[in-house]
């Protein structure tokens, strides 16, 4: 089941694989003084994500900070620590780039977010993502946030219900839609909330499946089928591997799958709704570029990622015998084929 994450991987990175080799080996290089005023080393960007590689913000943030005119391994590093969808494992591996000595902690998503603030008061934390920051009390505002955190948002939550409806208007027939989702994981625990309000509204059925394990979550995949659902919509984050089985329930049993964002259409979803998560991380690289010319992140604005995304392909509904209405497709900023 994690060959859809290792694909991931093999997709999205445009860093190096052993990211975090680069610090070990930095930190032996790293020199004091300093060459006509300039900083002598490059800085560490310790990048945290619950995936199984880099994701695309890493990536957008690595080409932001490209395009802003830095040079990478001259003037900065990313080094990436991913927990392959253990949630539990992430205090840990945020301490442990506190413990390398970065310069900046970028966390992709709420749960890596939380877990850097845990890790350190000092060092500034820039997250990406589906993040509700003043909310969840990492930011006093979006004008002021007042401490060491920061970042982009994309108002995932908000989003959801929106999601849910593009999925109805893809299948009109839609009327029992499955939501598997990590029941330790508050983060999808609220989203299934939103999820219930929406699928009120629309007429829908909202069948939850709160699981602990992904083994659990493999199991009950695997014996899902057509006539029991009409279609399964992606949790919010990648804990218990979730949404590389839900890829798999796609091509195995033929059932259509909604999801977050563009990289999972692309390997065989049938649709997303959300914002371009490289996108995300691009904006985000300005946010860094601040830091790093030494703006406090206390007095750096929260921004919001308005970029949002509508993409369908056209290969998948045809294998699932989808037929999809020509207005529906006009909407559609990408369409698969």
């Amino acid at each position: 089941m994690q060959s859809r994450m290792i694909r991931y991987i093999a997709l999205v990175v445009l860093l190096a694989s052993g990211a975090l080799v680069v610090f070990l080996v930095s930190r032996g290089q790293r020199t004091s003084g300093t060459d006509a005023g300039q900083r002598p080393q490059p800085f560490r960007i310790g990048a945290l994500t619950e995936s199984w590689g880099p994701t695309p913000h890493i990536t957008g943030l690595r080409d932001g900070l490209l395009a802003l005119g830095y040079r990478e391994h001259e003037q900065f590093d990313i080094g990436v620590r991913f927990t392959q969808g253990d949630l539990a494992a992430l205090p840990a591996a945020a301490r442990e780039l506190v413990q390398y000595g970065v310069d900046v902690l970028f966390a992709v998503d709420e749960n890596p977010t939380k877990a850097a603030q845990q890790a350190t008061s000092q060092i500034p934390i820039v997250f990406a993502g589906g993040v509700e920051p003043v909310r969840e009390g990492l930011v006093q505002s979006f004008a002021q946030p007042g401490g060491n955190i920061m970042g982009v948002t994309d108002l995932t939550r908000e989003l959801g219900q929106n999601r849910l409806e593009v999925f109805q208007e893809i299948l009109p027939s839609l009327k029992r839609v499955l939501y598997v989702y990590d029941a330790r994981d508050a983060a999808t625990v609220a989203e299934a909330q939103g999820y219930r309000e929406a699928a009120r509204r629309l007429g829908i059925t909202l069948v939850e499946w709160a699981v602990r394990t992904q083994e659990e979550a493999q199991g009950l995949l695997a014996r899902v089928h057509q006539g029991e659902v009409d279609g399964i919509l992606k949790q919010r984050s990648l804990a218990l591997n979730i949404p590389g089985l839900i890829l798999e329930t796609t091509t195995q049993h033929g059932l259509p799958a909604m999801f977050d964002a563009a990289f999972w259409v692309e390997q065989g979803g049938l649709a997303s709704y959300g914002q371009n998560f490289y996108e995300t991380g691009r904006q985000a690289a300005r946010l860094v570029d601040k830091i790093l010319k030494g703006t406090k992140p206390a007095g750096i604005p929260v921004e919001v990622n308005a970029q949002i995304e509508f993409v369908i392909n056209l290969k998948t509904a045809k294998a699932l015998g989808v037929t999809i209405a020509p207005e529906v497709l006009s909407q559609a900023n990408r369409l698969i084929r």
